[in-house]
């Protein structure tokens, strides 16, 4: 993870958009499980997620957890984009609200966080996991704790 030390010395929309672009590897949660930063702005991130059967639950759809990592990524990203070089952030609040299964059939997920409201203290953006028609599958709110640089 030597490439999150750069994180420091980036504003979170450069750092972000690095990732984005391929100039900085995406962060090993999203190959572990086969998600990606393809999009970002400022206070907007977008992730793919490729549903397979490895994300199965023991009754056949892909788990809620990769489904809340998902949801979790774009959020807490979206908030990242907004700030400046040296300050950090950490989620401290996930609400994933469930709407229809997902499975390897469902194809393709954009998982997209928008802020809602950054101030000096917390962070909160709202997220929807769709697929490519705009269909929701799951929707969140994400809250993080955020610093000022050091």
């Amino acid at each position: 993870m030597i490439d999150a030390r750069r994180a420091g010395d980036m504003s979170g929309l450069e750092f972000l958009g690095a990732i984005a672009a391929g100039e900085i590897p995406q962060p090993p949660i999203g190959h572990l499980i086969g998600m990606r930063l393809v999009e970002v702005g400022e206070g907007t991130a977008t992730f793919v997620l490729d549903p397979h059967e490895s994300h199965y639950n023991p009754i056949g759809s892909v788990h809620g957890g990769i489904i809340a990592t998902a949801c979790a990524s774009a959020g807490s990203c979206a908030i990242h984009s907004t700030r400046p070089r040296g300050a950090g952030y950490g989620t401290i609040d996930l609400k994933v609200g469930y709407l229809r299964p997902v499975t390897a059939d469902t194809g393709r997920l954009w998982s997209r966080g928008e802020v809602i409201h950054v101030g000096g203290r917390l962070g909160t953006a709202a997220v929807r996991l769709e697929d490519e028609s705009g269909r929701v599958y799951a929707y969140a709110t994400v809250t993080c704790l955020v610093t000022r640089p050091s």
